[in-house]
């Protein structure tokens, strides 16, 4: 096995001081801010609050747009609204709104559920770029960067969480030479996707055959979380963003702990 290659087991944590090290109180627990939403679905939003708020966030804060607001009503906490479209979408407009939240945040999670919406892909793409903190990505918001997606990989401080089909539409954005594809053995894309990361700077989480992979800082891990191929993306991601969040200078240990608790 590759010497950068960590298999991690449920049952023993491979950074075990992660998990002795956690806040004792929600003061110093961190600041979450999840965004994401459209007038149809705040699935992924709902999800991602549930998981940071047992994964031991001190604050979790919800940013939804405006179109959501009677349909949400006292559904979440410490919820917030942004200036929606005819559509029910994130607007041109709610990006003073998003920079507003996200400086209240340690650490911001782009939930997904954003709909298909070309005001909102404008909304993204400038708060990926003005935004300087701590980002993960999820679920479709990762859709809007393929065309582009050299403003979240080569972006400092991000967590992409993303299908195996996702990062590859990525990587072949990015003119990456090395298919990514669900029919590789688990050895071949740990090998390629570490390959893949050393050309960019953010952190990436993905899923294959019940295994998540965590690559980060030259560092591959494997854990078999045994997790539904179309369901594990949002839950992961909000759990990874708390311990992230609590460890800032140890992402990879920080995000691989995530996956066991």
């Amino acid at each position: 096995m590759q010497e950068y290659w960590i298999k991690q087991v449920a049952t023993k944590p491979a950074f075990p001081d992660i998990l002795w090290s956690r806040p004792e109180n929600k003061q110093s627990a961190g600041k979450l801010l999840i965004i994401g939403g459209n007038l149809h679905s705040f699935i992924a939003v709902g999800q991602a609050y549930q998981a940071a708020s047992v994964a031991g966030a001190g604050t979790v804060k919800v940013l939804l747009p405006a179109a959501l607001r009677r349909t949400v009503g006292g559904t979440l906490e410490n919820c917030e609204y942004a200036n929606s479209n005819i559509s029910g979408s994130f607007a041109r407009s709610s990006l003073a709104e998003l920079l507003l939240q996200s400086d209240w945040a340690d650490a911001v999670l782009l939930a997904g559920d954003f709909g298909r919406n070309s005001e909102t892909a404008t909304v993204l793409e400038a708060f990926v770029q003005k935004y300087k903190g701590q980002l993960i990505i999820t679920h479709d918001a990762i859709d809007y960067f393929f065309a582009e997606p050299k403003f979240i990989l080569d972006r400092d401080n991000t967590c992409i969480v993303g299908s195996t089909a996702q990062i590859q539409k990525l990587a072949t954005g990015a003119h990456y030479n090395q298919a990514i594809t669900t029919s590789m053995d688990l050895a071949r894309l740990v090998s390629v996707l570490h390959d893949f990361a050393k050309e960019h700077s953010a952190h990436l989480i993905t899923h294959q055959l019940g295994t998540t992979i965590v690559v980060s800082e030259n560092k591959v891990s494997s854990t078999k979380t045994g997790s539904g191929e179309d369901i594990w993306r949002v839950s992961t991601a909000a759990t990874a963003s708390v311990f992230w969040m609590q460890n800032f200078e140890k992402p990879f240990e920080s995000i691989t702990t995530s996956l066991v608790v």
